[in-house]
């Protein structure tokens, strides 16, 4: 009965999780599609269900001490509930910063438009993707996607670099730019951070799957560096 009773509340869990990551992934990408086509509507309903987030994170953190300290669940099932408390929060900081990109779009919208955003667009689609490859990747306990997702966030590096060059340029060319410039600088950097956050959530669910943490191991920071330069694995 007692283990009956646990498996419903870690698939309940479960349930909620992935709600809020499917919640999170909805306000990255409303919140770029408010940037993109200058919705400012669009933007305040960004900022105004990041609360309903918040409120989703304290829920799950109330689910998963109760377990803890209830259930006292062991081995793979005890990884779970430590794995779903660590990721919720990293959900909770990309939402935080889906409402910031949504906080520029606001006062972007007010401001000449730029004859583009160089990548930016790519970059969102490209964390967006990870975002839910990741979270799929964790309901599958699926080890190998997700460090294939931790080799993705290289290309976001390589778009930030690209867009930070080229908003510096627009900036030098028309100084009248700077402004709108600046603020899409710190989009670029707030969709960095995303990527960032989404290799945190993949290895975590490296841990949930091989009990094994990846983040400072030498063979995973050698092959990061690897990637970053240029080598093959």
């Amino acid at each position: 009965m007692e283990n009956r009773l646990l498996d419903q509340q870690l698939d309940l869990l479960r349930d909620k999780i992935l709600l809020l990551g499917g919640t999170t992934e909805a306000a990255l990408h409303r919140a770029m599609q408010a940037l993109t086509t200058r919705d400012s509507e669009l933007a305040k309903k960004v900022l105004e269900e990041d609360r309903i987030i918040d409120q989703m994170e304290l829920e799950i953190d109330r689910m998963s001490v109760e377990i803890l300290a209830l259930q006292q669940p062991a081995a793979h099932d005890l990884r779970f509930v430590i794995s779903v408390a660590k990721i919720t929060p990293i959900l909770e900081r990309i939402a935080d910063h889906a409402g910031s990109i949504a906080d520029a779009a606001l006062i972007l919208n007010n401001e000449p438009q730029l004859k583009n955003y160089v990548d930016l667009p790519l970059m969102a689609q490209i964390a967006a993707e990870m975002l839910r490859t990741a979270l799929d990747a964790f309901t599958a306990e699926d080890a190998q996607v997700s460090r294939e997702v931790i080799k993705r966030d290289q290309k976001i590096d390589e778009s930030y670099h690209r867009v930070f060059d080229e908003l510096i340029e627009i900036m030098i060319e028309n100084p009248q730019a700077t402004t709108s410039a600046a603020h899409l600088l710190f989009v670029a950097k707030h969709l960095e951070r995303i990527g960032d956050y989404v290799k945190d959530i993949c290895e975590l669910n490296v841990y949930l799957r091989e009990a094994a943490f990846i983040k400072h191991s030498p063979i995973y920071e050698n092959a990061a560096e690897s990637a970053a330069n240029g080598e093959p694995h």
